[in-house]
């Protein structure tokens, strides 16, 4: 009788244990994609720190600090489109546990 409760509470909590890993793989992949855009603007502005030496006139200036925009603009979008994707595959695997946790609800 206690290995059947026990079987059955297990089983109950299948769908709530795969929501945590969905969770935990979602958070991981936004961590490390937040690690790899940090890391790219914090080199973007090293580089941009060197190159500042080497401007001569004002328009050498503008034209580095439009480069450098330019580039942390492209980093932060892909940081963007890496994020919604990581979010958008969590939603559909969370839609799909909640579907199939819902069937046993459903008449024949």
């Amino acid at each position: 009788m206690f290995q059947d409760m026990s079987k059955k509470m297990t089983e109950s909590m299948g769908p709530f244990k795969a929501l945590i890993d969905i969770q935990t793989k979602m958070l991981e992949e936004l961590t490390r994609h937040q690690m790899d855009c940090t890391n790219s603007c914090i080199e973007a502005t090293i580089q941009q720190t060197k190159e500042l030496t080497k401007c001569q006139t004002p328009n050498d200036l503008v034209t580095l600090q439009q480069a450098y925009a330019k580039d942390l603009e492209e980093t932060l979008n892909s940081a963007s489109a890496h994020n919604m994707k990581a979010l958008q595959e969590a939603r559909e695997e969370i839609e799909k546990i909640t579907k199939e946790g819902f069937t046993g609800f459903v008449p024949k």
